[in-house]
């Protein structure tokens, strides 16, 4: 654990950053929730993508199969991958994290049709093309973007960065403090599938999927010292597309 206590330590000013930002005192009213979920989901789709731009490095996706070459990787992923993707919602059915967001964000009647409509532009167009030609905010297009180069040109050790570094050890400590601001502000309206969400994401990668998402980046980077200081740089590169995306956000709320 040295090397992940050392990265720790080199990217907690950005960590605190996102803790403390203030995004949070930002969602007074229904409509500013709103605008919080119709920012967010863009994060909670492309977490999606990394994982399984992991799955697919790590383990054998394709036919015929043939073992990839470290067992234990191999199931530390697939572990992950099998909650995200189909996880219990809140009526006992399954869906993926992100079919949990998208149903959360219709109970509170926020727009999904732009999300929908961006992901029909990526399957026509592909990623790039669509994100450059969409109207959403440059932040969120710079968080997608540097999302998708990773996952295009990243080494299998940056790509678990941003994911472990850029998401999973950090979503139990941000996603508690949305929720305690929920709290406070929307006392009296049903969020019950939205805080089925957090709280189930809060539950998952604080007990299991963050202690297995540094287990993994410890079995890619061994005791290479390059592969551990490229880790370090992905991992502020990804703390500080994710300060502008929530920058982005506050200022959707505020116009």
């Amino acid at each position: 654990m040295q090397h992940i206590n050392h990265i720790n330590q080199s990217i907690n000013v950005y960590k605190q950053q996102l803790l403390q930002h203030t995004l949070y005192k930002k969602i007074h009213t229904i409509n500013d929730l709103k605008h919080f979920l119709e920012g967010h989901v863009y994060a909670v789709w492309d977490f999606m993508s990394l994982l399984k731009a992991l799955q697919s490095k790590l383990t054998c996706t394709t036919s015929p199969w043939f073992a990839s070459p470290n067992p234990e990787v191999r199931y530390l992923i697939n572990e992950i991958v099998l909650a995200e993707e189909s996880d219990v919602t809140l009526y006992g059915t399954r869906l993926s994290h992100f079919e949990m967001y998208l149903q959360a964000m219709e109970k509170c009647e926020a727009n999904t049709l732009a999300v929908s409509h961006f992901l029909n532009e990526v399957q026509a167009k592909g990623i790039f093309n669509a994100i450059n030609e969409s109207t959403l905010h440059d932040n969120i297009k710079d968080f997608l973007t540097f999302t998708f180069e990773t996952i295009e040109n990243g080494k299998s050790h940056e790509i678990a960065a941003a994911f472990t570094f850029g998401r999973e050890d950090l979503i139990p400590n941000m996603f508690t403090q949305i929720l305690n601001e929920f709290k406070i502000s929307f006392p009296l309206v049903d969020l019950s599938e939205l805080v089925y969400y957090f709280e189930r994401h809060i539950e998952l990668d604080a007990d299991e999927h963050g202690p297995m998402a540094f287990e993994m980046i410890s079995y890619l980077c061994g005791e290479d010292a390059e592969k551990w200081n490229e880790v370090e740089e992905i991992s502020k590169k990804a703390l500080e597309k994710r300060i502008k995306l929530w920058d982005a956000i506050e200022e959707l709320i505020e116009q």
